[in-house]
């Protein structure tokens, strides 16, 4: 019985794993001290995610060198080739985007700027993605003789069916462009505040398709992207986080409205989510039975203001309550005066 045929085989799987598993210790011991040696940037440190689509294409290139004919394995080699290629370009693309955007957002001091940097680098980088992975299917379609035959016919047809795929698609390009125009466009940003159909929440995600709010309750609202490009809607983070809110109260005429100026003070100097700029107290109606108060707070942010906004209605309530009960809107259940007799 002749061993030659089994033997080769196993002699070059081996030799292939061998190697491949060398140069896979060796790349990652020169990234290593790569990283050690240029603390600032991490690109280096990033660029070892490229170590397994790495291996995965040097054993298929050796296999496919190694091999003397061209056949079933050798077709499916090729195609791992150009999968694996196909992965290594985009974890090198993504650890270099990475890289750039990481020492930008370090050395950035404008918070916004970063934000709107890091939704366009994110489009960027998934437009980047879906075109590799577009050119590797094509190329490995490209690979079976009956799809290059067919591929002359089917350029024929190409207009026809570029219109019909065109009205077909129609909804998923325009959320295609209109993502491309969120990014370059800086209209909204991952991490802004937002409020969409009386919702209000922070932009959590962006993709080429479809954007995700993240409420104050936890809860994810997925919309297309074409919404913020066809719809009004209210950016909070616009123009800077810093935010006014309003608290109101309904009182009886008799509230003293000097000494509740005098402690809605003394309490925003004891809230850390004041942040000094604005507050203030004023009767801004009337009502045969009560009149309406309204205090004017800053905050930071839009979360800041909301909780600013509680504390400050509730401390002022409980202050009344404790000292100024007459205070408080009350119904009257008493007989009405007669009018004075001429």
């Amino acid at each position: 019985m002749d061993t030659h045929p089994l033997l080769r085989p196993i002699v070059v799987v081996a030799a292939t794993l061998a190697v491949t598993l060398l140069a896979g210790w060796l790349l990652d011991v020169a990234l290593r001290r790569a990283d050690a040696r240029h603390s600032e940037t991490p690109l280096w440190g990033l660029l070892r995610r490229c170590r397994p689509p790495f291996l995965l294409v040097l054993a298929a290139s050796l296999l496919q060198a190694m091999r003397r004919s061209r056949d079933v394995v050798g077709h499916a080699l090729t195609l791992v080739l150009i999968a694996g290629a196909a992965w290594l370009l985009v974890r090198i693309v993504t650890a270099v985007v990475d890289s750039v955007y990481a020492r930008y957002a370090a050395d950035a001091e404008d918070e916004a700027r970063v934000r709107r940097v890091r939704t366009q680098v994110t489009l960027i980088q998934r437009v980047a993605t879906a075109t590799v992975i577009v050119v590797a299917a094509g190329a490995m379609l490209l690979t079976f003789p009956e799809m290059r035959t067919v591929g002359t016919s089917m350029l024929a047809s190409a207009g026809v069916l570029g219109i019909v795929a065109g009205i077909a698609a129609q909804s998923a390009l325009g959320n295609l462009f209109a993502g491309l125009q969120i990014a370059f466009g800086d209209t909204v940003r991952i991490g802004d505040t937002v409020v969409v159909d009386k919702e209000w929440g922070t932009v959590e995600e962006i993709t080429l398709t479809f954007l995700t709010v993240r409420t104050w309750d936890e809860r994810r609202i997925t919309m297309p992207v074409s919404y913020f490009t066809s719809k009004p809607y209210e950016n909070w983070s616009r123009g800077g986080a810093q935010m006014t809110g309003t608290v109101f109260w309904h009182l009886d005429h008799s509230a003293p409205v000097d000494l509740m100026r005098e402690e809605l003070q003394r309490i925003l100097k004891t809230i850390p989510e004041w942040d000094g700029r604005t507050g203030s107290l004023a009767v801004t109606d009337t009502t045969p039975h009560t009149v309406q108060i309204r205090a004017v707070v800053t905050a930071a942010d839009a979360d800041a203001v909301w909780t600013l906004r509680c504390a400050v209605r509730e401390r002022l309530i409980t202050w009344l309550v404790t000292h100024h009960p007459y205070a408080l809107p009350r119904i009257a259940t008493s007989e009405a005066f007669p009018p004075p007799q001429p």
